[in-house]
């Protein structure tokens, strides 16, 4: 699908231009294109990223890859080329299967390609064109910045959301630490992997275009980004927190299962060791030698439950004593 806005000073945006129309729309250094493309076709792809920006080949093939692009940025002079990686609708395990937004940022013209039909930071941001003239009226590069802030914006309910799991987690592995605390808590891990390998290079990205001296980005603009880095590095602090937490929580579970083995297995002891010397005394009566002086008397089988009682009793009382159980 391929969505557009043309922007110039004095005249209400218009939208979804034809390619002529864009072409012309170009050629205003006052004005502001944004093309947007959601799950194009390579033949949309060509269309406009080739035939008409003429954008670089490699980033037309980064574009139209299926496969994972780390987040990085190139600069061709005339145009920015930035990878970043927005996230799916959805939970936290989600994390793992970002999806990939491309934006190329011009003079006067702003082209984001999206994987999927539908990506939080681009509906969001086109919905506030309407109410917000901020984002046509100062520029491609604060229309750049609303999109990567949106996109950063999507990661703390996320993260909100692992914190409240923890919690959660904390309760459950001191409580009941059982095999499904453990499959929580190794996939709470493995998404705060996953959101680390994904913000660590973004706020590489974010953190040039603030600070970095690049002629697409006016000094003003670069404050915008600097606190879009600002919630990078945070995001990235609270997710190493989490994750020594959760890390702290598998040492808790492990050491829980590990105490109540200990516990079962100190029980069994403590019956098998009072069970041990009554078999013993079973044991002799139980032998079929013919001169045994108890077997032919009356009170024998008394006489053995007595000795049973009083070593099983003396046993249990010593173990008490020694604070064994």
């Amino acid at each position: 699908m391929i969505r557009s806005l043309y922007y110039t000073n004095n005249h209400p945006p218009r939208i979804n231009l034809s390619s002529g129309e864009i072409q012309e729309a170009l050629q205003d250094p006052e004005g502001l294109v944004w093309i947007c493309l959601n799950a194009p076709t390579e033949e949309e792809l060509q269309t406009i990223l080739g035939n008409l920006f003429h954008f670089h080949p490699l980033t037309i093939e980064d574009c139209t890859s299926n496969g994972y692009q780390v987040p990085k940025m190139d600069d061709f002079g005339d145009y920015l080329f930035i990878i970043m990686h927005a996230l799916p609708p959805g939970n936290y395990w989600e994390i793992s299967n970002p999806v990939e937004l491309d934006l190329f940022l011009g003079k006067n013209y702003v082209v984001t390609v999206a994987h999927e039909m539908h990506v939080s930071p681009i509906e969001a941001v086109w919905q506030r064109l309407e109410k917000d003239e901020r984002l046509f009226t100062r520029g491609s590069d604060f229309l750049c910045h609303a999109i990567l802030d949106r996109l950063v914006d999507d990661y703390l309910p996320v993260l909100d959301e692992i914190d409240e799991q923890i919690e959660h987690l904390e309760d459950q592995v001191l409580q009941s630490p059982t095999p499904d605390v453990l499959s929580k808590t190794l996939e709470i891990k493995h998404a705060l992997m996953s959101l680390r390998r994904l913000v660590a290079p973004q706020r590489e990205i974010v953190n040039r275009l603030s600070r970095d001296d690049f002629s697409l980005i006016d000094r003003q603009s670069r404050i915008y980004f600097r606190d879009i880095y600002d919630h990078l590095v945070r995001l990235q602090d609270l997710s190493e927190s989490l994750r020594d937490i959760v890390t702290g929580i598998l040492d808790i579970y492990l050491n829980s299962t590990s105490l109540r083995l200990n516990e079962i297995m100190k029980a069994l002891t403590i019956v098998s060791t009072i069970f041990l010397p009554l078999s013993f005394v079973a044991g002799i009566y139980g032998m079929n030698f013919r001169y045994m002086p108890e077997l032919e008397w009356r009170l024998g089988y008394l006489m053995v439950w007595v000795i049973f009682i009083l070593i099983a009793s003396g046993m249990i009382l010593f173990f008490k004593k020694r604070n064994w159980f």
